[in-house]
């Protein structure tokens, strides 16, 4: 059959006018779209439509909807008004990104970068930054936000970052009111929710959700070789339904197979029968050869493990794996040399060079953390490209990186979260599956779970299909923050601001129903009062009296066991091997010979024993309720087998041939009760009260127990409200006192806005261990160390290893003698911390300070990795750059905060200028 074709038709006249309405109305959006290659979406018109009209506007779509044309529109304004506009991302690449896409549309004189480390047109009408610059600008005060209009805040879901989600709240509460901000976000289930708070902290925000996706998504399961979908059609209450073939297949293949990896001899496995054989999922080689089939390239393989993403690759290479063209090969190449120019010759073999470079020829990549920045760009770069193929990526591909793809493939549904292995959630499924499907070149999406023993259909139904991603602050007030907060606008000033985060909102709404059950309980606790009322007299009173009387008798009864208890364990002392005595109680009770007293030294007694129903074991205080006597004695043979029927019963004939009988019970031991004067004296008071004698006295007594019973629940329930309620003004007020012990801040009664010169400095260090860094400044612990020197120590600040493995090693001399410094102040504010209630800060970690002290003494890459990992902390060339770009941002902060006349900063200085070298500097824009 002919394709048909349309033909563009003339707009009725009717529809002409509202077009021209539109533009009329919104003359820099109509000059905006008009510039664009493609047609507004709905929400995106809205959105820009408010932003134009002088709002602010929070929009939440899915992964690839286009949210950044929102942002974009914002930079359009501003360029149109004069004004200026920041683009801030949550990480370094996400900001180069946007800082090429910009320069590309507006030109490089009109946009500016600004992340830690680099600093490119700072001043220009528009700048891409790292929020965190922002943060930082704005607790300066910084000349750069004058004439500022718009901030677009990008990924702002990041906000339930537990580690940097507080930067984003901080930025949104300290923005000026003129400010108009565009908050883009993933899509989030409350974000009504986070609308309201905007609204009540920004002012006019207009709250914009698009749920659908621009490209329709595919949800697969591979089984094998074989690929199924997910669903298979709808309900009829229009709820997707998973496909039965895919359930039958996989529930048959699951009872005649072990799970890959699993072990044999389970308990399934048992017994003298074959074993069932072991179930192998495809290899990435066949699964990227089946997909390629299908014509299902380019795709993500999420694997989450660095070195399973290495492996993955080489697997991939061994198998001679090809999926480009010769036209396509000479492209990489270009790509490659362009971006790795600066790539010192002499480091190319210890970095992997070559061996990456062939992947990539091939068509293959591997994606993670651990990668060169000049790589993982290049990486990233080819694959939007299309000329690259297959990328095996941890999560943080997901994190907001434009790499979309055809086809995602997740092998596994658990990851390692830095603590324990844990499912994934369904927010985490929708972020790494989100990337399939690339709008304006892909008709659908595919997304494609690789199947195995143990995965059930139902599990990945419900991750496909839960549209419940609640956004929730992870906002908590620091050190560093609070110093700021206390120089810009004093303390009082700085509670209330904290009052205004989102995480408050959020605890506020939450007690919202506690507090409802308060009031509800309170109504309830007015009647059960009214229906415990005595007309004889005070029934209160009367029911405290019972209540102190019931107390004291459980109390002296307790009092008796724990007596009667310890006249047991010591009469069961002095039993000895052969004693004949009786057991009062339960199922052993009767006549007993003591085999071994089962004495322990640290322990009450443990009698082993055979009893006359032959019965043989250990008894302990808890089988006896008075003090144990023996009734006779028997003689044992030398070894006696209680583990021996016949031994058991000649012993049990013994017991019953010696005429010796288990006393009869014994009359009920007084009771302390009944000589305690407090209880006499408590009783002849209840006895004397005029509530005693009323008719109504044990049905007003029942309401009183009610009575009682609620108001504790609802104390419970206060106390709840209140530790809610207020909770991280609280955490400030502690934070404040800590700071004022160790002289950041001054004394109660001292000017608002006033810190001290040590809470200047505190103010200007931006990195979690802020006020362990600022100590060991004030107490001058660096002071006469060289850059090398001073840049192993301040490594232990920021480096974090990421797993448990041997002490490290670190030089001698200088170096060590400045970290037992740091740790020694460490342990100090540890103790501070722990008597505030407050949370602790990091312990130093010395794992990177020979790498860093080598390399910045001039050694080569080769020699650095070599050493580190001859001494068990192996380090890739990726990490190895980024947590010196992390030691350099420190030193930086610490030569502002010092100054470079300061023998400290300039030990910084010159640190700084030795780590940025070779493949440190490389690649940085």
């Amino acid at each position: 059959m002919a394709a048909s074709r349309s033909y563009p038709t003339k707009p009725s006249p009717a529809d002409a006018f509202s077009a021209h309405a539109r533009r009329s109305a919104h003359p820099k959006l109509a000059e905006f779209a008009g510039e664009l290659s493609f047609e507004l979406d709905p929400f995106q018109r809205t959105a820009c439509q408010a932003l134009e009209a002088g709002h602010g506007v929070l929009v939440c779509a899915p992964t690839g909807a286009g949210k950044t044309v929102v942002g974009e529109f914002a930079v359009h304004l501003a360029l149109k008004e004069g004004r200026k506009c920041f683009y801030t991302t949550p990480i370094k690449a996400l900001s180069n990104q946007k800082y090429a896409d910009l320069c590309e549309r507006h030109g490089s004189d009109a946009v500016g970068l600004l992340t830690g480390d680099t600093s490119i047109n700072g001043e220009a009408q528009v700048v891409v930054m790292t929020t965190e610059v922002l943060r930082n600008m704005l607790y300066a005060g910084s000349r750069s936000l004058d004439q500022l209009g718009y901030v677009v805040m990008d990924e702002v879901h990041y906000l339930a970052d537990r580690f940097r989600g507080a930067v984003w709240e901080e930025v949104i509460l300290h923005l000026p009111e003129y400010v108009q901000v565009a908050s883009l976000s993933a899509t989030v289930s409350n974000a009504e929710e986070f609308g309201e708070w905007l609204q009540e902290v920004r002012g006019d925000t207009t709250v914009v959700v698009d749920e659908h996706r621009p490209v329709p998504l595919w949800q697969h399961m591979l089984v094998g070789p074989r690929m199924f979908d997910l669903f298979g059609g709808e309900t009829a209450d229009r709820e997707l339904q998973i496909n039965p073939n895919l359930v039958r297949h996989t529930q048959q293949l699951a009872r005649v197979h072990l799970p890959y990896g699993g072990r044999r001899g389970g308990p399934n496995t048992r017994g003298k029968g074959p074993r069932p054989p072991r179930f192998y999922p495809p290899s990435r080689v066949e699964t990227l050869t089946g997909l390629d089939a299908a014509g299902l390239l380019p795709a993500i393989v999420f694997i989450f493990s660095r070195n399973g993403c290495d492996q993955a690759v080489s697997q991939c290479m061994r198998a001679g794996l090809r999926l480009t063209t010769d036209a396509e090969i000479d492209e990489i190449r270009e790509v490659i040399d362009e971006h790795t120019a600066n790539l010192p010759e002499s480091d190319l073999a210890v970095l992997g060079f070559w061996e990456w470079r062939e992947a990539l020829e091939r068509g293959l990549a591997a994606h993670h953390a651990g990668l060169l920045p000049a790589f993982k760009e290049t990486v990233e770069e080819l694959f939007v490209r299309g000329l690259v193929k297959a990328v095996f990526a941890t999560e943080t591909l997901a994190l907001g990186i434009n790499m979309p793809a055809r086809t995602v493939v997740l092998e596994r549904l658990v990851k390692f979260n830095g603590e324990s292995h844990v499912d994934l959630s369904p927010g985490e499924y929708t972020q790494l599956t989100g990337r399939a499907g690339r709008r304006g070149i892909d008709v659908e999406g595919h997304a494609v779970v690789v199947w195995q023993p143990g995965v059930d259909p139902k599990q990945v139904a419900g991750l496909a299909s839960t549209r419940t991603y609640p956004l929730r602050s992870s906002f908590r007030p620091g050190y560093n923050m609070a110093v700021n907060l206390v120089q810009r606008v004093g303390q009082d000033a700085a509670r209330e601001l904290l009052e205004q985060s989102f995480a408050q909102f959020q605890a506020d709404r939450s007690v919202v129903g506690l507090s409802r059950r308060v009031d509800r309980n309170n109504e309830a606790l007015t009647g059960y009062s009214e229906a415990m009322h005595c007309h004889l007299g005070d029934f209160d009173e009367y029911f405290e009296l019972r209540r102190r009387i019931s107390e004291r008798e459980k109390h002296l009864a307790r009092q008796n066991r724990q007596s009667r208890r310890a006249e047991a364990a010591k009469s069961l002392e002095k039993l000895r091997k052969g004693d004949v005595i009786a057991v009062p109680g339960g199922r052993r009770s009767g006549l007993a010979v003591v085999i071994d007293p089962g004495l322990e030294p640290m322990g009450e007694p443990r009698p082993l024993v055979v009893t006359e129903d032959r019965w043989s074991g250990r008894l302990s205080v808890a089988d006896f309720t008075s003090p144990v006597e023996p009734l006779g004695k028997i003689k044992l043979p030398k070894h006696v087998d209680t583990r021996s029927p016949k031994s058991r019963r000649d012993l049990a004939s013994t017991l019953r041939n010696t005429g010796l009988e288990a006393p009869g019970g014994r009359g009920r031991r007084r009771s302390d009760a009944t000589d305690d004067a407090e209880l006499a004296t408590l009783r002849r008071a209840l006895k004397a009260h005029p509530c005693h004698g009323c008719d109504e006295r044990e049905s007003h007594a029942r309401w009183a127990e009610r009575y009682e019973r609620l108001r504790g629940e609802n104390e419970n329930l206060r106390r709840k409200v209140a530790a809610t309620t207020h909770s991280l003004a609280r955490s400030f007020d502690r934070i404040v006192a800590l700071l004022t012990e160790r002289d950041y801040l001054p004394v109660a009664g001292s000017s608002e806005g006033e810190v001290t010169q040590h809470g200047r400095r505190l103010s200007r260090l931006y990195s979690e261990s802020d006020l362990l860094a600022a100590e060991c400044l004030r107490v001058e612990a660096w002071r006469g160390l060289g850059p090398a020197e001073l840049a192993a120590v301040v490594s232990s600040l920021v480096y974090e290893s990421r797993r448990e493995g041997l002490a490290p090693q670190v030089p001698a001399g200088a170096v060590s003698d400045a970290l037992a410094a740091t740790w020694r102040l460490w342990a100090e504010l540890e103790d501070d911390e722990r008597r505030h209630k407050l949370d602790r800060t990091r312990e130093p970690d010395a794992g990177f300070a020979w790498p860093v002290f080598r390399w910045a003494r001039g050694e080569s890459l080769e020699k650095v990795l070599t050493a580190a990992a001859s001494s068990g902390h192996e380090l890739s060339a990726g990490d190895f750059v980024r947590w010196c770009r992390q030691v350099i941002d420190l030193l930086d902060q610490i030569r502002e905060v010092v100054g470079a006349a300061d023998p400290v900063g300039s030990s910084a200085v010159k640190a700084v200028t030795a780590i940025r070298r070779g493949v440190v500097a490389a690649g940085a824009l």
